[in-house]
């Protein structure tokens, strides 16, 4: 699934660096939870968000615990770029931390906006090679019977993502 939004003229890298600043203290959050993501990983996660945002190239990234035999999230974090209006700068945390994880692996997920996906293959692989992260195409897992919970977002001067958390049930 692909979205499109339109930037901030006045939407700078340090903007965009305080929105994956919170990302990355939901991922750290995660680690004292669950014992993953690798702290080490983290800001590369928070930097790629940041030029991917900056740009206006991302649509939307997920993390969290996935079961590898289904290829099914058990708890997802999915970060929506999203501008405007319907913004809310929240603090991070309030993520679940009851699950049980056993036998799931961390995982990330990204897919990018249109405007990423109007670039020129070579312009693509610009913009993919200066990315801390190296990504390869995969399925995205599933999500199907769980809650989800909306109404959390980070956002800066006009930009920002929308967060949801989902477990499964």
């Amino acid at each position: 699934m692909t979205g499109s939004y339109t930037r901030s003229t006045s939407f700078t890298i340090t903007d965009a660096r305080y929105v994956g600043g919170k990302i990355g203290a939901d991922l750290r959050i995660l680690h004292n939870y669950f014992g993953k993501p690798p702290l080490s990983s983290i800001d590369d996660y928070v930097e790629e968000v940041a030029l991917l945002l900056r740009d206006g190239y991302l649509d939307t990234v997920d993390y969290g615990f996935r079961d590898v035999g289904g290829n099914a999230w058990k708890l997802r974090l999915r970060y929506r770029a999203t501008l405007g209006g319907q913004l809310t700068d929240g603090r991070p945390g309030n993520l679940p931390d009851s699950t049980d994880l056993a036998d799931c692996s961390f995982y990330s997920y990204l897919t990018y906006s249109s405007a990423f996906l109007n670039l020129t293959s070579s312009e693509k692989a610009d913009v993919k090679k200066a990315l801390p992260v190296n990504r390869t195409t995969a399925d995205a897992p599933s999500a199907l019977a769980g809650t989800s919970t909306t109404g959390h977002g980070y956002a800066r001067n006009g930009a920002g993502v929308a967060r949801d958390a989902y477990v499964a049930i």
